[in-house]
């Protein structure tokens, strides 16, 4: 049966929505453990990610669904959902094709590290972004 059929919806129902009806989802890479992206779902791209097993999640600036790497190609295979205490977050542990999460190039949304009172960048660009999205 599929997940969106059930009257009764444990996934969805355990979920605390926000007044836009979206839920904080965290993508870390399964292996490293290392946090690689923050975007956000509503309850169509929850269970679209649990039906296919592949990370979906809901664009607040285009106001649309989508699936990592639909364009990019850099997808995000899911092994593991898990949700936090408040039910406010969801953490997924995934294995990122092509080990590059962020549109900007990078391995993870979060290449840059405060130092000496400035936002510097850590981490090389692994491809540019031109050549991900032609």
């Amino acid at each position: 049966m599929n997940i969106a059929e059930k009257t009764s919806n444990p996934l969805l129902d355990a979920v605390k929505w926000d007044d836009n009806g979206l839920v904080c989802a965290i993508a870390q890479d399964r292996h490293s453990l290392r946090v690689l992206m923050v975007a956000w779902m509503n309850k169509e791209a929850l269970i679209q990610t649990v039906n296919s097993g592949f990370a979906h999640y809901y664009s607040r600036s285009r106001r649309k669904q989508w699936m990592k790497g639909e364009e990019s190609g850099h997808t995000q295979k899911v092994h593991e959902l898990r949700l936090d205490c408040d039910g406010d977050a969801i953490v997924m542990l995934i294995e990122q094709n092509g080990g590059i999460a962020c549109h900007t190039g990078h391995e993870s949304c979060f290449y840059r590290i405060w130092q000496n009172g400035e936002w510097q960048t850590a981490d090389a660009v692994l491809k540019a972004e031109d050549e991900i999205y032609r």
